[in-house]
């Protein structure tokens, strides 16, 4: 007969109502729109929507003539578009706090050597977040209007629509934050043995072609802003790669560890 025992679990007894859940919920929700209103609100003070407006047409304007603008087609396009960009912007600055109220709200259901490496992860996401939408504004869009734009005939005046091209801008953006979330995404599927480092070497050749077909996907039908999309994201995967080993075992629970270690 052994006398060992088993580890106590950390969260038992831990259990909530699921109308305490629904109210924690409401709560985290409501957390996060006064972050992202309050963003706004700092944005609105400056730069103000115009100047929001202004900085993204900054790529597309150094490839258009000197005089010529960006117009508005639709009647409530001048103002409507610069409210939408404004959400958007306001959102993207209150990313770290609204991610930081999802981890808050599965918090109470994570080990402790879980919360541990639950925060860091969505910091580097934001800056993942934050570094695949600037590669975006101050790289590809500049290289990929003076590719389209070189199209353009000399007959032709290219005078785009501000509701368009903040449309094509604006998935740009969520296309190439998304996809720079590639480390996360193989170091926890490494982390919680969903796949081996080995299988995802493995799983190399096929990724490449994945990531050109997402970036066929998601992106305008040009060159540059496809392989602008494809080849981080294959740079990103091997930096996953490379940091999972590292975050597996520094996420690891030391108590399973010690137990482990005292049974063998």
């Amino acid at each position: 007969m052994s006398d060992k025992q088993e580890p106590a679990d950390e969260l038992a007894g831990s259990e909530q109502p699921f109308v305490q859940h629904l109210m924690e919920l409401r709560d985290r929700l409501l957390y996060c729109l006064y972050g992202v209103a309050i963003a706004m609100a700092l944005l609105a003070v400056w730069p103000g929507p115009s100047g929001l407006i202004d900085l993204i047409a900054v790529p597309i304007r150094a490839h258009m003539p000197p005089d010529v603008k960006l117009i508005a087609v639709g009647v409530f396009t001048p103002f409507f578009i610069p409210l939408k960009v404004l959400m958007m912007s306001g959102l993207l600055l209150a990313l770290p706090w609204v991610l930081y109220q999802i981890w808050a709200f599965v918090a109470p259901g994570l080990y402790s050597h879980e919360k541990h490496f639950a925060l860091p992860l969505i910091i580097f996401g934001s800056l993942l977040a934050y570094v695949g939408i600037a590669f975006v504004q101050f790289f590809v869009l500049d290289k990929m209007f003076g590719f389209i734009q070189g199209f353009t005939p000399d007959s032709v005046n290219a005078t785009p629509d501000i509701a368009s091209y903040v449309e094509a801008i604006l998935s740009l953006y969520l296309a190439f934050g998304l996809a720079f979330q590639v480390p996360i995404v193989v170091m926890l599927l490494v982390r919680f043995e969903l796949v081996t480092v080995e299988k995802l070497k493995a799983f190399r050749g096929y990724f490449i072609v994945v990531a050109f077909v997402i970036a066929a996907v998601v992106t305008p039908p040009d060159v540059i802003s496809q392989l602008a999309l494809a080849v981080p994201m294959c740079l990103l995967y091997e930096i996953g790669i490379l940091g999972s080993r590292w975050f597996s075992r520094v996420s690891r629970n030391p108590e399973a560890d010690a137990e482990q270690t005292k049974s063998d």
